[in-house]
């Protein structure tokens, strides 16, 4: 689940060190572009961090005045927290800005982003007497339902420090209606804007409440999203529709993959969805940016950064939690050393992702991993 983007800054949780503290990626996909003056951040990100609780194995909704069993069970951070961890496993610099509980939900999110992800948290803080919103998401029939509990964190007492920093890109979440400054500084600093979209719930649509499209590279909304948006029957057209107002459209199609126009050179691209077995959705969409993102940055071409997208979304699926499903290159590398072993994808899938070959390191463990734990309670060994 995406929770609307808000910058939250202020003082960092007592005790734990800030910046990039995971340990160095498998693969770092701008090891070939970086160069001294580079800032230090590659992706910045803000929004609202949610405790995740997601039950998966449900045979159907649940039904009013009656008791439902899950055969499965995931605990992880939710929110924003599952696109800052996509990035980061795919071995980019994310900075995340956020308002963090002082609750044991609050403290186990900090510690899986900062210390498990090498999340840079310096411009996140933690917030006494604020409870972590929570998310339960069930998944049945391959999709989700949701139900989250939440209040806005208060204001920070200390004057904030800069944000957004300097970073070869940022994410934003666009609420219709509403701006968000640090959007337009962000695209004055010379980052490279991505926006997603939150669904509209006045109903209107209409594409003058996302203005913020303006300092925008790419605008990545769901086909229902892009549709309704442009008054179309079509995501095609949808996305042809949308570079009128940025220079690149993608739109997810869900089982029927994804298509995107570069309004400024005039090239398109579409590619299939991969086919898997779904445990989860939570969180699919995250991932998908964040695969774009990383593509993008690292100057593939377009339609290699939209099926490597759609293949980290499709990885994500088969894991419990938004999150913690996110796949690193070790599980690409897997998957790309499994589908040529077995007749399991069609030739075109092997062919269209016959790019891999130049850019991953070698599988050296199984895949798929679990990583989502059913309880907060399991103490790591000392």
């Amino acid at each position: 689940m995406t929770a609307p983007s808000s910058t939250h800054t202020g003082a960092p949780r007592a005790g734990v060190p800030q910046g990039h503290t995971g340990t160095a990626p498998v693969l770092d996909p701008l090891a070939a572009l970086r160069t001294e003056s580079d800032p230090p951040t590659d992706v910045y990100l803000t929004g609202t961090v949610f405790l995740d609780i997601i039950f998966t194995g449900l045979d159907s909704a649940p039904v009013r005045g009656t008791e439902s069993w899950a055969r499965g069970m995931g605990s992880s951070p939710g929110g924003v927290a599952n696109m800052a961890t996509a990035l980061a496993r795919l071995g980019l610099r994310t900075s995340l800005a956020a308002a963090f509980g002082d609750d044991m939900y609050g403290e186990y999110c900090w510690e899986s982003l900062s210390r498990g992800e090498g999340i840079d948290l310096s411009l996140s803080r933690t917030v006494p007497g604020w409870h972590s919103p929570v998310t339960v998401s069930m998944a049945y029939e391959g999709e989700r339902t949701m139900i989250s509990h939440g209040h806005e964190a208060p204001p920070p007492e200390e004057p904030a420090p800069e944000t957004p920093p300097p970073a070869r890109a940022c994410v934003g979440l666009l609420m219709p209606g509403r701006q968000e400054e640090w959007i337009a500084t962000a695209a004055r600093q010379g980052s490279r804007v991505f926006a997603d979209v939150g669904w509209d719930e006045t109903g209107r649509w209409d594409p003058a409440d996302l203005a913020d499209l303006e300092h925008c590279e790419a605008f990545l909304p769901n086909a229902e999203e892009a549709m309704r948006y442009t008054r179309t029957d079509c995501p095609r057209a949808a996305a042809r529709a949308l570079t009128d107002k940025v220079p690149l459209a993608v739109v997810t199609m869900g089982e029927r993959g994804a298509y995107a126009v570069d309004g400024r050179t005039g090239e398109s691209a579409e590619v299939p969805a991969i086919v898997v077995e779904a445990l989860d959705p939570t969180g699919a969409g995250d991932v998908f940016v964040a695969g774009f993102v990383t593509g993008t940055l690292a100057e593939w071409p377009l339609a290699d950064r939209l099926a490597f997208a759609g293949l980290t979304a499709a990885l994500s699926v088969q894991e419990f939690g938004g999150s913690l499903s996110a796949p690193g290159w070790v599980e690409i590398a897997a998957w790309w050393q499994h589908v040529r072993s077995f007749d399991d994808q069609s030739p075109a899938t092997l062919r269209r992702y016959a790019f891999l070959d130049a850019i991953l390191p070698e599988a050296i463990r199984p895949w798929p991993l679990r990583r989502a734990l059913p309880t907060l309670g399991f103490r790591r060994p000392s």
